[in-house]
């Protein structure tokens, strides 16, 4: 039941819809000083379009068509449309990629309240319009073109307007509030840590044993430095070492040979080093089990692992604590080439030497001191064998992932408020 003076109408009774193309790309001739924008699917956010947008040629117009300002432009085939339907408002005249459908009010008067509208169905679109057996995502656009329309009279419409752009700025500086509050919690973790690894996040117990003789019992053959004076400022029990004097084994993974049947033998790459924070196997590919007496016993992860992704830019450096209770039903799993596994001695607190390579100054250290190309930087184990450690009392090592787990929690409770 619509309020007096409403009338239900198609989308498609009030506006005219047109649609777009790529030039071909190797034509400089459509591209080449281009001056006319080209929207495509990768530049619609949401509710937004980016400011870094193509631009064609006159020469590429004569087969396009440019959408004047006012003009509503809706996403309708592409892989973003899983979660948000984008839709904007053309602020400037532009032209659009296939995968946009370009919606021209008969009445340019109505291109905000459209808008309005259709981002108030989106959920409705998205679940009722979406395009089966397409190899992307993709909406029925003759089941869009007939989304039912409650059209109000124009003076409300305005009203409508103006209470829901009161709203909308709101809820963008909640958003802004929110992801700057994201932005704080972070640097404070960073802050934590940095506190952690030079001593300065819990108290020292001159009772403990320095962690000079804890290490000389564990490890003989350590090189072990207290006094220099690089090292002056951590505290008096503590003392430095290269991270291959505290491990038992640190080592890249091996180049394993895959199965497209056998799902038995999971192998750990850098994709299950999530990208925020944990591991996972769901998108781990598995061994050919006819070569697994090519692993040796040492290279199955075990619990307190920690895992470096040492190659690709982007993800080089990501550092994640691995637990076997991610196995599930799987026997082991072993890593591939592509990720460092860091493997302490029993008598050194693994979640320690975890926080510690997650710091701000050794994740600078790994990245100051990649190899390889642009494209394909790469850690090598030497740079993680070398990397110096700030080594406490073991009884304290303990002490300080407490601290941390604890400040982590408490923060960590703070983010999950914020992404309700």
């Amino acid at each position: 039941m619509l309020p007096n003076g409403w009338e239900w109408c198609k989308l498609e009774d009030i506006v005219s819809f047109g649609g777009g193309k790529t030039p071909a790309m190797d034509n400089k001739e459509y591209w080449h000083n281009g001056n006319h924008l080209w929207v495509t699917s990768k530049d619609m956010k949401c509710s937004h379009i980016t400011n870094s947008l193509m631009k064609i040629t006159d020469k590429a117009l004569e087969i396009m068509t440019i959408y004047e300002r006012g003009t509503l432009l809706v996403v309708t085939r592409s892989g973003i449309l899983r979660h948000t339907l984008p839709i904007s408002i053309l602020e400037t005249p532009a032209t659009v990629n296939q995968d946009l459908k370009a919606i021209s009010p008969h009445i340019k008067d109505l291109s905000e309240y459209l808008y309005i509208v259709i981002k108030a169905n989106e959920h409705f679109i998205l679940k009722e319009y979406h395009k089966d057996g397409t190899t992307v995502d993709s909406i029925d656009f003759d089941k869009f073109k007939c989304l039912p329309i409650p059209l109000a009279p124009i003076t409300e419409q305005r009203r409508i307007i103006a209470e829901t752009k009161h709203w909308f700025t709101l809820i963008e500086q909640i958003n802004q509030d929110k992801s700057d509050l994201q932005t704080i919690i972070n640097q404070i973790k960073n802050k934590i840590l940095s506190l952690a690894i030079h001593g300065k996040l819990v108290p020292q117990d001159p009772n403990d044993e320095p962690a000079s003789e804890l290490l000389k019992r564990i490890n003989p053959k350590a090189e072990i430095t207290c006094d220099n004076a690089q090292y002056r400022k951590i505290p008096k029990n503590w003392c430095a070492c290269k991270l291959v004097d505290i491990c038992s084994f640190l080592s890249r993974g091996k180049s394993p040979k895959y199965s497209e049947e056998d799902k038995t033998y999971p192998v750990f790459a850098q994709k299950c080093n999530l990208k925020d924070g944990g591991v996972s196997l769901e998108q781990a590919k598995f061994l050919d089990p006819s070569t697994i007496n090519k692993w040796n016993e040492v290279y199955k992860l075990q619990t307190g692992d920690i895992l470096v992704n040492s190659t690709g830019t982007g993800t080089v450096g990501r550092t994640r604590l691995f637990n076997t209770n991610c196995l599930g039903n799987y026997p082991f799993v072993v890593p591939d080439s592509h990720v460092s596994v860091v493997r302490v001695l029993k008598s050194i607190c693994p979640q320690y030497v975890y926080a510690y390579i997650s710091s701000d100054s050794i994740q600078r250290y790994m990245e100051e001191n990649l190899a390889g190309s642009t494209n394909q930087k790469e850690l090598y184990i030497g740079v993680l064998e070398n990397m110096h450690i700030f080594l406490p009392p073991l009884a304290e090592q303990y002490r300080i992932v407490a601290k941390i787990e604890k400040l982590f929690s408490s923060l960590n409770n703070i983010q999950k408020a914020l992404e309700v």
